[in-house]
């Protein structure tokens, strides 16, 4: 029987967040209207999520002495990891001493590193996924590079939205590859993945819940990305009947093999009815929030509740929308963002600014929403907004 009590009361349940970033935010509110306790944790101070949350403590997640400390400090019912820089091996040994990872200690471990990922899906269930061969060293890699051919993508086996990835498209580009990935990793200088370029005609997230009614499957999100990083989202993706049957096969293979409960962003390519494995993340995905104005509940009050126990019997769908992300550029302390009245004058669009400080160089700060007849017409309000919207540093 799924009981919640009362923040801040004996009654509580408490729920740390490790890393508290837009999405991490977002969890952090659906959390607070279920009477949640949540204490969010993040390597640098006043990150959005700290902003919406009871208290807040500043660490370096990867440091594992330091984690420990602060989970058994606070003693959470459970522990939800928002990104990959956590000490993971750290996770694991609290797991078993029987504190309540999400989803698993197992799967933020292997889902922190790509090699664990991988392994998984291409070696263990034998999903379809592109080519690829790990480095550690600069001989590796160039011998990894003249094995998986040119176009390939390089990739840190610890990073994230993006972060030291790059594409190598002629020979002149492979040392340009290697630095970026070693300067761009999440845990510092280390291993690779180079990865065969794949032809495909699209590429989606399919966001997938596992709750205590079993799993489920949102529409398919297509997604607009520049080295990794997202930039546009939409929902729903078109796809064929055959596709979406084997996209839905894929992550409930992966999902089911992570285990636990949560929601799952799924990456994916598709090539006609050929769909191959990218990637996945237990956790909420960023190319997701469009879901804050094209469902009922989105991505985020999904994962709240899969966690918690409660029941998922439906996901209304509102019809097509799309996202676009808020990047700043520059260098300043702070972001101001003007002419709203004209950035939110159509219907059936919204914006989420995430509160965040200082921008070195770029940085996410917003999402723009659309919802209309369909996803072009979304995307055009999207761009139309971005086109209005004022950003100031």
């Amino acid at each position: 029987m799924a009981v919640l009590g009362t923040a801040l009361t004996p009654s509580r349940v408490k729920v740390m967040m490790l890393g508290a970033g837009e999405l991490g935010k977002e969890v952090v509110i659906e959390m607070m209207r279920l009477g949640v306790e949540v204490v969010a944790v993040d390597r640098y101070e006043n990150a959005p999520g700290m902003q919406v949350a009871h208290r807040s403590v500043c660490i370096n997640m990867l440091d594992g002495a330091a984690l420990r400390r602060v989970i058994e400090q606070e003693k959470p019912d459970f522990i939800v990891p928002e990104v990959e820089a956590i000490a993971t091996p750290t996770l694991l040994e609290l797991e078993k001493e029987g504190f309540n990872v999400i989803p698993t200690a197992q799967a933020a471990f292997l889902t922190m590193n790509r090699e664990g990922i991988r392994r998984l899906a291409a070696e263990e269930l034998k999903l379809p996924t592109s080519k690829y061969r790990f480095a550690a060293t600069r001989e590796e890699f160039d011998a990894a590079v003249a094995e998986i051919g040119i176009p390939c993508v390089v990739k840190p086996i610890m990073s994230s939205s993006g972060h030291g990835q790059s594409t190598i498209k002629s020979a002149a580009d492979i040392d340009k590859a290697w630095h970026i990935a070693q300067e761009g990793g999440r845990a510092g200088a280390g291993k690779v993945i180079v990865e065969a370029f794949v032809d495909f005609d699209y590429e989606i997230t399919l966001l997938t819940v596992r709750h205590v009614g079993g799993t489920s499957f949102l529409e398919p999100i297509g997604h607009h990305q520049v080295d990794g990083d997202y930039q546009e989202s939409w929902q729903p993706q078109a796809m064929s009947f055959e596709a979406r049957r084997k996209a839905e096969e894929i992550a409930g293979k992966i999902t089911g093999a992570l285990g636990g409960r949560g929601i799952f962003g799924v990456e994916m390519f598709i090539k006609g009815n050929n769909v191959i494995f990218s990637e996945v993340s237990p956790r909420p995905h960023d190319t997701g929030m469009v879901t804050m104005i094209s469902q009922d509940l989105s991505e985020f009050a999904l994962h709240a509740r899969a966690i918690l126990g409660l029941p998922i019997p439906n996901i209304a769908f509102h019809g097509p929308s799309a996202s676009k992300a808020v990047v700043a550029w520059g260098d300043s302390d702070g972001v101001s963002f003007g002419n709203l009245e004209n950035v939110l004058a159509e219907p059936d669009t919204t914006m989420r600014i995430f509160g965040k400080g200082p921008v070195r160089g770029h940085r996410r700060v917003g999402v723009l929403l659309a919802r209309a007849e369909s996803t072009n017409v979304a995307l055009k309000k999207v761009f139309r907004m971005a086109e209005k919207l004022d950003v100031k540093l």
